[in-house]
Formats: structure tokens, C-alpha cells, sequence
């Protein structure tokens, strides 16, 4: 079960709920978290797993992810972000993810290259799947 805490230490909303509120898909980050934290005054994102894992998503791309991945979280993008990776032939990092304009159906993945995919992929929080490393 997914738990979440700001920094003041109150409860805090889903983290499909604070994505969306960002203009982001709500399904970027598996359904299988342990717990975030999100600094309001740093835009600082931090994601908790109980191990590495990975999500094949329904456009058939890949993303693998750390047990913690952190980020800077603005409106529309996912800047500086480390432990997230994606399948490009090979396994290659995920610097940002963003979306262009609220109407925009394109999530943009830069991965050493900037990357169109579907927006509608990751509409919906998968199950992420247990994987050896990272």
C-alpha cells in the first residue's frame, strides 16, 4: 500500500493524484511503491520501492526503476531524475520526462535522445515487476 508524507509530515495525496496535478500521466510510476515524499518549497520528489522493478507499458515500451527514484517534479515535467531507466536497443537513463501542453497526447522521454510516446500509455499505474537489479 502506497503511503505518502510531505515534509510537514501530514498525509499526502496518491501519487497518481499529486502526478496528474503536475500535468502528468498518473501511470509514469508502477502501482507498487512503498511511499514517496514530495518537498513542496524544493519541487524534490523522492519514490520508494521494495526492489528494483520494471513496467512494460501498452505502447510496448520499458521502463525500469530503481528502489528509489528522485526527481525534480514541475508542472509538466520530471526534471534531473535518477534510478529510472528505459529499453532504446539498450538499457539507457532517463534524464526527464514531460509533457508539452495540458491537450498534448505525447509524453516526451529524454533518455540521450528525446523520445515521443503515447501519452494514453500511461494513463493508468501498472504493476511493476520484481527484477534482479537495477
Amino acid at each position: 500500500m502506497e503511503k505518502a508524507l510531505t515534509k510537514v509530515g501530514k498525509p499526502a495525496k496518491a501519487l497518481p493524484d499529486l502526478l496528474r496535478e503536475h500535468n502528468l500521466p498518473p501511470g509514469l510510476f508502477p502501482k507498487n511503491i512503498t511511499c514517496y515524499e514530495f518537498d513542496e518549497s524544493k519541487s524534490k520528489l523522492i519514490v520508494h520501492f521494495s526492489s528494483p522493478c520494471e513496467v512494460s507499458f501498452k505502447d510496448a515500451s520499458v521502463v525500469r526503476y530503481a528502489t528509489r527514484v528522485k526527481a525534480t517534479l514541475s508542472r509538466g515535467k520530471l526534471s534531473g531524475i535518477e534510478g529510472m531507466k528505459t529499453k532504446v536497443i539498450v538499457w539507457v537513463k532517463v534524464t526527464s520526462v514531460s509533457v508539452e501542453s495540458y491537450k498534448s497526447d505525447k509524453v516526451w522521454f529524454m533518455a540521450g535522445v528525446k523520445k515521443s510516446r503515447p501519452k494514453d500509455a500511461y494513463e493508468m499505474p501498472r504493476d511493476g515487476v520484481k527484477v534482479e537489479e537495477f
